[in-house]
Parts: C-alpha cells; structure tokens; sequence
C-alpha cells in the first residue's frame, strides 16, 4: 500500500510538471475532458475498489477464546479503573495503566461510569466509545513489546485533555510474572500507613490488605507505574507529594479535596510509603 501512494503522488506530480511546462492549447477541450475522466473518476474509483478489497479481511473482528485475557476498563472522570480477568483465576484491580502479553489475543470491555468517554490507543487498536450503563467490547493483538500512548477520544469535562493512559505490551513469561506480583499485597504497616488513615485516604482509594474502597484509583501498586493523575505527569516522589496534597489545582475538576492541613513532610511520609510497592 505504501508502493501504490507514491506512485499515486509521483503520478499527480508528473501531471503538474507536464501541465506547467505545456504550451497554452496544446490539448483540445473534449481531450481535456476525457483527461478529467480517467485521471479523476475511473482510475481512483479503480485503485479504492482495489484498496476496498484488500483491506476487507484484515477489518473482521478477532474472535476470541474463553481462555483468552479479559479486561475490563471503566472511564471516570477523570481516570481509569482497569481490572484484569483472568480465565480460572481472580479478578485483579489496577488503574491507569493497562498491561498486555505480545501475541496474545485481548478482550477489551469498555464501559463508563459516570459520562461518555472514548478509549483510544492509535498505535495498537481503534477508537471505541464507553456509555454509561453499556458494556463495548474491543479485542487488541500486541505484535511488539513497548509502551503504547492511549486517550480519552470523548470530550468528558474540566481534565478531558488530562485523561490519559499507557498500554505496556510485554513478552508472554514477563506479563505472566507481572500478573502474579499483582496478588502480592502492598506493604501496610508503618508511619506511611498511619497517615494514609488518619487523613481518610483509605475512604476512597483501595491499598490491598488495608483498605478496600472503591470511589478512586487503586492505589496498591502505584509504586510501578510511570505516571501520576492518568498520564499527565511523571511519577517522581515530588509530583506525587504534590498531588496528594492539591489535587484540585494539578488535575481541575478532580473529585479528589485537597489537604492544607497535611504538612510537606506528612505528606512525604504516605507518598514514599505508596512508592514501596511495585
């Protein structure tokens, strides 16, 4: 396909290279015409019929197996919750960052829980809607490792722009690993744990082993993943302070308070004890 576009663009420059340097007259209007017809009506329909054709297969839906990695992936404002299902084992809970074995087939299920969102990853799969109350299905096939960007398509609000994610393709052993780690709880003892609390954390957001609140992200494994607020900042220790302490102004309309009241080394203290897990 790449060959047939630039024959195409060679040909339409040749034309106007030939047309410029043509002599006023030097074809007639009814060859003109006949011109306008085959350069702008048969031959393209011609080559998009042709393109129509060999593109049609590889437009099927891929059919997956019933032991095939199933992961359903909700759409927050302004967040995502992720939980992987896999075949004959218990559900594990993640956010903002998806996981993907090469070569595997994967089942998406998208779903909203709150406003219409849009979940799209330009370099591994198309773009889907997620509706509240319905549940969109979406099968990814990696063919490579590496880390695909990923985008809320579906304007959802105030942090619309700051809604993003990554998809990391591993090999097959590597994810397999990765999944198993998963079960493993976070550490919850120590100062860290004491303050995350006292302070109504563990009220919103999940840390395995310590609280089990479901309002915002999992936090249980943050300590792996590359970013912070659903892709729109690196995780360094200083942002996630930040972050903990005025979410509002890192991530507006973020239905997470902020905490005045929590001093810089407070919240150091719970955002080196969340980075403990990996």
């Amino acid at each position: 396909m790449v060959l047939g576009a630039v024959i195409i663009a060679a040909a339409v420059g040749a034309l106007m290279v030939v047309a410029q340097r043509s002599r006023e007259g030097a074809i007639t209007h009814q060859q003109g015409m006949r011109l306008v017809l085959w350069a702008g009506g048969v031959v393209p329909t011609v080559v998009l019929l042709a393109l129509l054709i060999a593109t049609l297969p590889a437009m099927r839906p891929i059919a997956v197996k019933p032991d095939d990695l199933r992961i359903t992936v909700t759409g927050e404002q302004f967040w995502w919750r992720v939980r992987y299902q896999p075949a004959g084992q218990a559900a594990i809970d993640d956010a903002n960052e998806l996981r993907v074995p090469v070569g595997r087939d994967v089942e998406l299920l998208l779903e909203a829980g709150d406003v219409l969102h849009s979940f799209w990853v330009p370099g591994l799969a198309g773009k889907l809607d997620m509706v509240p109350g319905r549940t969109n299905k979406l099968v990814v096939h990696a063919t490579r490792a590496g880390r695909f960007r990923g985008q809320c398509a579906e304007f959802c609000g105030l942090s619309h722009a700051l809604m993003a994610f990554d998809v990391v393709a591993m090999e097959p052993a590597a994810f397999d690993a990765w999944l198993a780690a998963r079960r493993t709880p976070a550490p919850v003892g120590g100062e860290g744990a004491r303050l995350f609390a006292a302070n109504g954390c563990g009220g919103c957001h999940m840390v395995a082993g310590l609280s089990d609140a479901t309002i915002g992200p999992d936090l249980t494994h943050i300590g792996s993943r590359a970013s912070l607020g659903a892709g729109m900042q690196k995780r360094t220790h200083a942002n996630l302070v930040r972050f903990i302490k005025e979410a509002p102004l890192v991530k507006p309309g973020a239905r997470m308070p902020a905490y005045p009241q929590l001093t810089n080394e407070d919240a150091a203290t719970i955002a080196r004890w969340l980075e403990q897990s990996q």
